[in-house]
């Protein structure tokens, strides 16, 4: 990875854990569904007009991908966010990364090296730490919740580097279109109240949709769809590794949480995993590459 698309895939994470902030406060305000319902509107409002059309040829792919990132990921992670604290959410979103590291082999055939398998064991040891302990109530239907959108979330990725590349800007406005119906009908059957919160939502509500829909949404996927198409799987995904570390962060300066002793090792620890990912594989490349000239030299 070059180092701006290292400075991007940091970039990213930050975006999204003070996005945790932005979502607390639209769930205050809206029902979960209803809310990312109408956060996939005003996304395909704003690209949709400006996008290429995707090939006929580009249309499946992208419908199954919206089923997996937009209803599924999404919707099942707002409803985990509305029953649960954002530190539990973001220590049970890092399961993205181990199942993308696992599907990336099957399907993709990148297959992980020991210093990608050591680094996401490692960083993976600090998440666990952050959520461990009475003062992290955890719950087990949000755990259970974010930990399916998790899995979700790896799958569209996967699928997104299997069938791509894709141009970032227009697969999120066709894909957010695709997946306005979906969350639609399941707002429809399982929530109420929908038309009440749009006339009863204050100012802290409309701006936290507005981060996840401008900063979340189409900058920080935009960005994230960008780097799938140009790296391999298993070097961008420790760095989701980062979103619980920066997700914390928010939620000390604007919710109030408490930082204690455990919180900071394991965002240390979650950071050193990352680093130590990054810094073998480019010392393995490093060492890699006199061999190949030498391979090259001699025909082989």
């Amino acid at each position: 990875m070059t180092p701006i698309q290292i400075g991007i895939a940091v970039f990213v994470p930050l975006l999204w854990g003070f996005q945790y902030v932005a979502i607390k406060a639209g769930l205050a305000e809206f029902p979960p569904l209803f809310f990312i319902c109408i956060r996939f509107l005003a996304i395909a409002i704003l690209l949709i007009p400006f996008v290429v059309r995707p090939k006929r040829t580009e249309i499946p792919a992208i419908i199954i991908i919206s089923v997996f990132m937009g209803g599924l990921h999404f919707g099942l992670f707002y409803l985990g966010m509305a029953v649960g604290p954002g530190t539990v959410a973001a220590v049970a979103y890092q399961l993205a990364t181990p199942f993308i590291v696992l599907l990336a082999w099957p399907m993709l055939g990148d297959r992980p090296s020991k210093s990608t398998v050591v680094g996401v064991i490692l960083a993976l040891a600090g998440v666990l730490i952050l959520g461990i302990g009475p003062e992290a109530r955890i719950n087990l239907i949000a755990i259970l919740l974010v930990g399916a959108s998790a899995l979700a979330f790896a799958v569209a990725n996967v699928m997104t580097k299997k069938y791509g590349p894709f141009d970032p800007l227009m697969l999120m406005g066709w894909s957010s279109l695709f997946t306005i119906p979906q969350l639609l009908i399941a707002t429809l059957i399982l929530e109420e109240g929908q038309i009440e919160s749009l006339r009863a939502a204050d100012l802290a509500g409309w701006l936290g949709f507005a981060y996840t829909v401008l900063i979340g949404g189409v900058i920080g996927f935009g960005l994230w769809f960008w780097l799938i198409g140009r790296c391999p799987m298993n070097r961008i995904a420790p760095f989701s590794l980062l979103l619980p570390v920066f997700a914390i962060i928010s939620s000390v300066l604007f919710l109030g949480e408490d930082l204690s002793t455990k919180f900071v090792v394991g965002a240390v620890l979650t950071i050193v995993g990352v680093a130590v990912t990054q810094n073998l594989l480019k010392l393995r490349a490093r060492a890699a590459q006199p061999q190949q000239t030498a391979d090259a030299r001699s025909g082989t």
